[in-house]
């Protein structure tokens, strides 16, 4: 028995759920994360005396980390084992959020930042890919799509805690929380979550056989596991190992769409979800009520995840993204001007959340099945490194062209044109979708 192709083929059993949801549980670690620097932007600047540009980087720093982690890590998760690199991500996150709880000056929380960015860049490349892998090829597009939605809900309960948590206990205390979430979570990897069955048959580690047994009793599956079996993919594509078969001519076309389409909606999302707060404070409306936004930004992209994976099962990816990002734009063009009215910004944050991170959701959908088994960590992890440096950028140029003097409305507009840009840049997937269906390693590989 190949394990893969049961997988694959099979109807998921409640472990292979399980395993989703761990992995969701996981995701939903960078929504806190994301929130818990956003939502503490405010004391964090009147402690230090930071300047708009000066709070930018500070946002900015966990970004930066997670695209070096996703960057350098994504290769080595393909070398070393998607678990083991998972928990390897992990313990460094966990110490850089408690290190951000001592930070005593702007520069020691910027460097504890870049240090929990570095961890959560790793979580992802591994957690994506084994969340892919134990879905079976008939569920994966909603799979995926539950897992993004993880994000948005680890933003949304998270950012209802940091409500009262930051206004009792300030905002060291969001960091601390996050370090015993993170914590929690380790157990769990640790305790529940087995190792990507690609990776046990590329690499083949001395314990291969004994962990595919241990895998095929969990699930359910009766039959001899055969370590030996050779796959399509691994026929197919035995170039397809390091970074630089991400150019080769087998993977060059996607590579660059999906790192612009990448770019530009991490861009957006990361400049809706960290600046909302601040700039929504900026038209007048309360800290509180600007976090209540907030949060119902992320709800909404939590919804929009799951949304996204529904509309796969009858229309192709790529059809759907662009919809999603036209959508997207328009309604930030909009959001910033509808601050007056609160029950109408409410509902405008949640559709902009929707429809922003159902992107996201599509390319997390897109980029593991677009690459075979041996190369699709170093696909995901330079796909999400290279979109986190549009997330860098984001929250560093709004700060400056906060000091520069454009209004909150402006900016809300600018950002809009270029999530418009996404749209344009996805007409490159003109037949991507077709053609990894037609490419029998791909189409092995990720259960196209």
């Amino acid at each position: 028995m190949d394990l893969r192709e049961r997988l694959n083929t099979s109807r998921m059993s409640a472990y292979q759920w399980l395993i989703v949801g761990i992995c969701t549980f996981l995701n939903a670690l960078d929504g806190y994360d994301v929130l818990a620097i956003s939502f503490s932007s405010n004391q964090v600047s009147e402690e230090f005396s930071l300047s708009g540009t000066a709070l930018g980087l500070v946002m900015s720093a966990a970004l930066l980390g997670m695209a070096i982690g996703a960057l350098v890590l994504g290769p080595v998760a393909d070398r070393i084992g998607r678990r083991n690199m998972t928990i390897v991500a992990l313990i460094v996150n966990i110490c850089g959020l408690f290190l951000s709880a001592t930070a005593t000056s702007a520069a020691q929380l910027g460097i504890w930042r870049v240090v929990t960015g570095l961890g959560v860049g790793g979580i992802l490349v591994g957690t994506n890919v084994i969340c892919a892998e134990y879905a079976s090829r008939k569920r994966r597009g909603l799979v995926i799509s539950i897992y993004t939605a993880g994000y948005g809900i680890g933003a949304a309960l998270g950012g209802s805690v940091m409500v009262s948590l930051i206004a009792t206990s300030g905002w060291r205390s969001v960091f601390v929380l996050g370090g015993c979430l993170a914590t929690a979570s380790l157990l769990l990897v640790l305790l529940l979550v087995p190792e990507s069955p690609s990776y046990l048959y590329n690499r083949k580690p001395a314990t291969a056989q004994k962990k595919l047994d241990v895998i095929a009793r969990k699930l359910g599956f009766t039959d001899t596991v055969d370590l030996s079996a050779t796959s399509i993919a691994e026929e197919n594509a035995t170039s397809d190992s390091g970074v630089l078969a991400l150019f080769n001519r087998r993977n060059r076309r996607v590579t660059f769409v999906v790192w612009a389409t990448f770019f530009i909606v991490m861009f957006g999302f990361y400049f809706v979800n960290s600046w909302t707060p601040r700039l929504m404070h900026e038209t007048g409306l309360t800290d509180t009520l600007s976090m209540i936004v907030t949060v119902g930004l992320t709800l909404g992209g939590a919804i929009g995840s799951v949304a996204f994976g529904l509309f796969t099962s009858r229309w192709s990816t790529r059809s759907v993204l662009t919809c999603f990002s036209v959508l997207a734009a328009i309604l930030m063009a909009v959001f910033i001007f509808t601050a007056q009215w609160i029950v109408l910004v409410v509902i405008v944050g949640v559709l902009v959340g929707m429809f922003s991170n159902g992107c996201i959701a599509g390319l997390y959908v897109l980029t593991p099945q677009s690459y075979s088994s041996s190369l699709r960590s170093t696909g995901v992890g330079w796909g999400i490194g290279i979109g986190r440096f549009g997330a860098i950028i984001a929250p560093t140029a709004t700060g400056a062209m906060l000091d520069g003097g454009w209004t909150p409305q402006a900016i809300y507009v600018f950002v809009g044109v270029v999530l418009l840009l996404a749209a344009v840049v996805l007409l490159g997937m003109r037949g991507v979708d077709v053609e990894a269906n037609r490419r029998p390693d791909v189409r092995e590989a990720a259960g196209v």
